[in-house]
């Protein structure tokens, strides 16, 4: 029995059940003369185009289920599409055009997204009344959709971005930021389509689903106001010479707050429905842990949290285990997505969430024993921060390399840079692009005494 093998066995069976083609593929019917669409029909024969847009990490697997449920039929007489996707899931799709918004391992907003997202409110503002618009939207999709307003340039926004994802804001906390300084998000996408029916599917990243917060909710009315962004801005900044937000971007938000400047209304509805979350790769996980004999203890979906203090929790909860004297196995499965606080340091540092959850479990467990045991944290995109790995494993192989090496896994993570930890320990988790993104799983495995 290995833990590690037996953990990423686990992980990869739930990231398997959110495979963004096949939730795409169960959504979308095509019969000889009827589309249906999450169980809403339409009569291609009334239908003038299918236009299909959208972003996010999983747009590629998301864009290839439709064609493929599509037919070759459909799509060579009504299709035409554009997907933001990062530059390593751009691949030739028949239709639709995916276009590489961002480089791989950078989740920040770019001019490429720009120039994308220019193009696919082009293709949704010529909609007509006989067109239906498909919306593909994903996690990460925030960062692939960039359109800021008049006046306010990328660099402003990826400053403000840049410094509240290193503070430590939480996702909601961004979008209520971003969605005001944008023509596109906090439902930018829908205000532009002037006739016609839409429909997103989306495959959520973020706890509970909520779809004004899904890729900053391009497709939902925004019920954020510019107050609410200033608000988060003076929780994580201070207004004095040093500030990191631009002081335009404030002028923006300040004049809007004044005026109580209200969103134009949608001219169409969008019918939204989540095809995937993190509660899906969660069941699929336990269910695949119970079929290897696991005793199954579920930690439940959509956490968030310190990283750090999920892994020191997920160790605890394994050393109590092994002190119940097993004589079976036991497995601890988890969902969601903690937040990283970055420390001080003028040093060099890399790494993730999951990389840095991994890291302060093995320093919980350095001096514990870690025989029979492996806690295994993992983005289910393959991504993790700026580097090319989707998480790491803490385990015995990676104890016994950080000893032969005299690395201190406790003085790399006093700087947050716990990739290079992994790097030379082999306890990285390298799977590359996915293709979907329902935020990240955990599993620890301890087996019983040999």
């Amino acid at each position: 029995m290995s833990p590690r093998r037996d953990a990423e066995a686990i992980w990869q069976a739930g990231v398997a059940a959110v495979d963004s083609s096949l939730l795409v593929r169960n959504a979308v019917r095509c019969r000889a003369t009827t589309l249906e669409v999450c169980g809403e029909a339409f009569d291609l024969t009334s239908l003038d185009r299918l236009i299909v847009v959208g972003a996010g990490k999983a747009g590629a697997g998301m864009a290839l289920g439709l064609e493929t449920a599509l037919g070759s039929r459909l799509l060579d007489t009504k299709v035409t599409g554009w997907i933001n996707v990062p530059a390593d899931c751009v691949r030739p799709l028949h239709r639709i055009h995916l276009h590489a918004a961002r480089p791989a391992g950078l989740n920040e907003p770019t001019a490429a997204g720009v120039f994308g997202s220019e193009r696919i409110l082009e293709l949704v503002a010529s909609q007509r009344e006989h067109d239906l618009c498909l919306v593909l939207i994903s996690g990460g999709g925030s960062a692939l959709l960039p359109l800021p307003l008049d006046g306010i340039r990328l660099a402003d926004k990826q400053a403000v971005t840049r410094h509240l994802s290193r503070a430590g804001a939480t996702i909601h906390e961004l979008n209520a930021v971003r969605k005001r300084l944008s023509r596109i998000k906090g439902g930018g996408l829908l205000r532009a389509a002037t006739a016609g029916r839409m429909i997103a599917l989306i495959i959520s990243d973020v706890i509970g689903d909520p779809l004004d917060v899904i890729a900053s909710g391009p497709t939902v009315c925004d019920d954020g106001t510019a107050a609410d962004a200033i608000d988060v801005l003076n929780r994580f900044t201070t207004p004095m010479p040093g500030d990191p937000v631009p002081a335009f971007v404030r002028n923006v938000l300040r004049a809007q707050a004044e005026c109580g400047q209200a969103r134009e209304l949608p001219r169409i509805s969008c019918r939204n429905v989540i095809v995937g979350n993190n509660e899906t790769a969660l069941n699929a996980a336990l269910a695949h842990a119970k079929s290897l004999g696991f005793e199954v203890r579920s930690l439940g979906a959509g956490r968030g949290g310190i990283a750090r203090d999920v892994g020191v929790e997920l160790a605890e909860l394994c050393l109590a285990a092994r002190r119940e004297s097993l004589d079976h196995s036991i497995c601890f499965i988890g969902g969601g997505e903690p937040v990283v606080k970055l420390v001080p340091t003028e040093q060099p540092r890399a790494g993730g969430r999951n990389q840095e959850l991994a890291l302060a479990a093995t320093c919980r467990l350095w001096n514990e024993g870690l025989d029979g045991l492996a806690i295994l944290s993992g983005g289910t995109d393959g991504e993790d921060g700026p580097t090319d790995a989707a998480g790491a494993v803490c385990d015995a192989i990676v104890r016994e390399a950080a000893q032969q090496r005299g690395l201190d896994p406790a003085a790399f993570l006093a700087i947050n840079d716990s990739y290079t930890f992994f790097n030379q320990t082999n306890g990285l988790l390298q799977t590359g692009p996915t293709h979907t993104n329902v935020m990240d799983l955990q599993v620890a495995v301890v087996h019983p005494p040999q």
